[in-house]
């Protein structure tokens, strides 16, 4: 089904403030996977955040043409059928969803990426943002990290107190024995 001239610049439009507010924008190829998987990681993806769209590379570069730090990227792996993933929230959420859903599909594969300051990402750039920790993992790691030498400073008080009260049990034993 054609797309009518309007449905071709809403698409664009919509395609341009998803690319400048998003902090990596990443894209794929899904070739092989059904409408239902689709959904699937579109649903699974919405829960970080992330925006999966299936659109027309053509409209896709109009795009990103049209956004200023992103006009000048190259856009020579853009070709194929492919499928985009953005957030404005998260810098490797996009990646992450992506990699999380190829692991039970693998027919979709990291094409490359584009950051917010219009980089290019080669597939393995992209593979290796979404090996890294969310943010919300970070902070849980640092909150262990600050609170280890607490726990660890508590653990010795109380086993100086525990010490004591062995001493003392041991000396109440010897009175009474």
């Amino acid at each position: 089904m054609a797309l009518t001239r309007q449905k071709k610049e809403s698409t664009v439009t919509e395609i341009q403030e998803l690319l400048a507010g998003s902090k990596l924008t990443v894209f794929a190829k899904y070739q092989g996977t059904s409408v239902k998987d689709l959904q699937e990681l579109r649903s699974q993806a919405k829960t970080s955040g992330t925006n999966v769209k299936i659109i027309k590379n053509r409209l896709f570069i109009k795009a990103l043409e049209s956004v200023d730090t992103l006009k000048h990227s190259d856009t020579a792996s853009v070709k194929g059928q492919l499928l985009y993933a953005f957030n404005s929230d998260d810098d490797v959420a996009p990646a992450q969803s992506l990699a999380g859903f190829a692991k039970t599909n693998p027919q979709v594969e990291f094409v490359g990426g584009f950051t917010s300051d219009g980089r290019l990402l080669s597939a393995e750039d992209v593979q290796i943002l979404a090996s890294l920790p969310s943010k919300e993992q970070l902070r849980g790691q640092l909150v262990g990290l600050i609170a280890s030498p607490l726990s660890g400073f508590s653990a010795v008080l109380a086993g100086n107190v525990r010490g004591v009260l062995n001493v003392l049990n041991a000396r109440a034993e010897n009175l009474n024995g």
